[in-house]
C-alpha cells in the first residue's frame, strides 16, 4: 500500500504539471498532424489505379495512419530528454535520495504525460475520422485482449528503451545528438512513416529484429486486423523479450553510470 500511495502521488503531481503546460502538448500534436493529413492521401492516390497494394486497400492504409497516430500518442515515450537534462544540470542527485526507485518514479512521471497527450489528441482524431469518412467505408478494427495487451507492452517497450538510452547521460554530458539519431531508425522501423507489412520481405524481416516495430507498429496492425491469432501471440512474445532486455540493460547502465556521475551543474 505504501508503494501504491507513492505511485499515485508521483502520477498526480506530474498529471497536474502536464495540465498546466498543455499548450506545449497541443503544439506537438499539431506538428504530428502533418503525417495524419498527408500520408493517407499519398496512399489513397497510390491505390487509386490498382485498388490494392501489397494486399491492402485504400481504406486499410487510411485507417492504419489514423490508428498509428492515436496509439503513438500513448505508446511513444520521449522521457530520455528530460532525464538527460536533469543529469547534466545536477538535478538528478535528488533522484538518489527519493524514497522510491528511479525507474518507478520515471515510469509514473512519463505515464501521466502520455495519458494527457492522448486525451488532448483524441478530439483531433475524431475530426480526422470525419474528414476521411469517405475513405473508410471498408475499414474495420479488431479490439480484443491481444490488442490491449500489445498497447500496454508497446508502451513498455518504448519506455524501457528510451530509459536505457537516458542512462548514457551518466557517462557523457553530450548525448543529445545520440537521441536525435535515435529518431531515424525509430521512424522508419516502427511503421510511423509507412507500414512495415508493405515493405519487401527482407526489409520486413529486418524491421522485426529491432524493438521499434514492437512499439506502435505491432499494436496498430493487430487493431486493424492485419495480424491475428498465433501471429499476434508471437508479437506479444517478442514485445516481452524486448521489455526484459531493455530493462536489464538499463539496470546495468545505471549501476555502472552512477560511478561516473559527479552532479555537475549543482
Amino acid at each position: 500500500m505504501t508503494a501504491i500511495r507513492k505511485w499515485r502521488a508521483v502520477f498526480g503531481i506530474y498529471f497536474q504539471d502536464g495540465l498546466a503546460y498543455r499548450a506545449s502538448g497541443l503544439i506537438w500534436i499539431i506538428t504530428d498532424l502533418v503525417t495524419a493529413v498527408t500520408m493517407p492521401l499519398v496512399w489513397a492516390k497510390a491505390t487509386s489505379n490498382t485498388g490494392m497494394i501489397g494486399g491492402f486497400s485504400r481504406s486499410d492504409f487510411v485507417l492504419y495512419y489514423l490508428c498509428q497516430l492515436l496509439l503513438g500518442s500513448f505508446i511513444t515515450s520521449h522521457i530520455m530528454w528530460e532525464v538527460a537534462m536533469e543529469i547534466k544540470e545536477g538535478q538528478f542527485s535528488t533522484q538518489l535520495v527519493r524514497p522510491m526507485s528511479f525507474y518507478q518514479f520515471t515510469f509514473f512521471r512519463n505515464l501521466s504525460w502520455r495519458i494527457i497527450r492522448t486525451g488532448l489528441f483524441f478530439p483531433f482524431f475524431l475530426i480526422l475520422l470525419w474528414a476521411y469518412r469517405g475513405y473508410l467505408g471498408e475499414a474495420h478494427v479488431t479490439v480484443g485482449w491481444t490488442f490491449w495487451a500489445s498497447v500496454i507492452m508497446g508502451h513498455l517497450v518504448s519506455f524501457t528503451f528510451v530509459t536505457m538510452m537516458a542512462m548514457l547521460a551518466l557517462f557523457t554530458q553530450e548525448v543529445m545528438s545520440i537521441f536525435e539519431l535515435y529518431y531515424v531508425p525509430m521512424l522508419f522501423l516502427s511503421g510511423q512513416l509507412f507500414p512495415i507489412a508493405v515493405l519487401p520481405d527482407w526489409a520486413t524481416a529486418l524491421a522485426k529484429w529491432f524493438p521499434f516495430y514492437y512499439t506502435t507498429g505491432a499494436p496498430t496492425e493487430i487493431l486493424i486486423g492485419w495480424v491475428s491469432g498465433d501471429a499476434a501471440l508471437h508479437l506479444l512474445g517478442m514485445q516481452s523479450v524486448w521489455i526484459v532486455f531493455c530493462f536489464l540493460m538499463a539496470k546495468v547502465l545505471w549501476a555502472k553510470g552512477l560511478k561516473h556521475y559527479t552532479g555537475v551543474g549543482m
